[in-house]
């Protein structure tokens, strides 16, 4: 299938999770704010209806997901406190180089693990559990121990593909690369995006690659397979973010509405961002 920008737009994302992906993206970096008439009308490109985003704000907001504020006879809405913290998490995952995940986290408990387990965890008997040593993986409540693979002894890939799923998380970042790899050489050529589809585009982008990375364990290198796929996607998503920002950010500008008036082009956390990731564009050229 040869990819363009109809072809990329034309599978409807789920609206909650789309809608929030545009919060985190374009609106919370820039006050937090966005009248729903904006909201509306960006959804439409996706393939998404009034009555659809209606419905989903509406759940969003019985959900402690979104807060609304009326003014006169229009209606805005920004992110609730909760959802916020939730997605300056996972901004800091998209937004920033992630260090290298470098050994493993045991929990020995004197009683069963039979609450569910904090993300990164699998059970491996009623009362030990493993998981990834990163700053965000949770300690878990019992005897916890720091570990690394003894090289040679036993299949480290083999184990770790079937307790977390590698599977669906390799096809999920596979997919991503097969909707938005084109965006490359495009980017690379003489003729720029219109400023609205750079905006779909990209949002397009941070919306599949999001549904991608959070749900990859972010395991040791030597439990995951020599091809994994978690790196390449990660310079596509950066390096086409970044060249679809300009355009798309100028887009943000011209349309985007909240109860002050029009968001800003840029703002401090969206030129943060930037600087973020093009330095990891250096480090990679650096590292060669």
């Amino acid at each position: 299938m040869t990819m363009d920008t109809g072809t990329v737009l034309a599978d409807a994302p789920r609206a909650p999770a789309f809608i929030v992906t545009i919060y985190g993206d374009v609106v919370e970096p820039r006050g937090g704010m966005l009248w729903m008439g904006t909201l509306i009308d960006c959804c439409a490109a996706h393939g998404l209806s009034e009555s659809l985003v209606r419905t989903a704000m509406s759940r969003l907001v019985a959900a402690g997901r979104l807060e609304g504020v009326r003014v006169g006879r229009k209606s805005y809405y920004r992110l609730s406190e909760a959802a916020r913290d939730e997605f300056h998490a996972a901004a800091k995952l998209l937004f920033r180089p992630t260090p290298a995940t470098k050994g493993w986290l045991i929990c020995l408990s004197e009683t069963s693990f039979d609450q569910e387990l904090a993300d990164g965890w699998v059970r491996f008997s009623p009362t030990v559990a493993l998981a990834p040593d990163r700053p965000d993986v949770t300690r878990m409540d019992g005897v916890l121990m720091a570990a690394r693979h003894l090289g040679g002894y036993g299949d480290l890939r083999a184990l770790a593909w079937d307790k977390w799923g590698l599977e669906a998380v390799a096809a999920a970042y596979d997919r991503f690369q097969d909707r938005h790899g084109w965006l490359m050489s495009r980017l690379a050529g003489e003729t720029p995006f219109p400023s609205k589809d750079a905006l779909d585009l990209r949002l397009r982008l941070v919306h599949d690659y999001r549904l991608a990375a959070l749900n990859d364990p972010r395991l040791p290198e030597d439990a995951c397979p020599p091809d994994w796929p978690a790196d390449r996607a990660r310079q596509l998503f950066v390096r086409a973010y970044v060249g679809l920002s300009a355009p798309a950010d100028r887009y943000v500008g011209e349309v985007f509405l909240s109860n002050d008036g029009a968001l800003p082009t840029q703002s401090a956390g969206s030129e943060r961002r930037l600087i973020q990731l093009n330095q990891e564009i250096a480090a990679w050229a650096e590292n060669g």
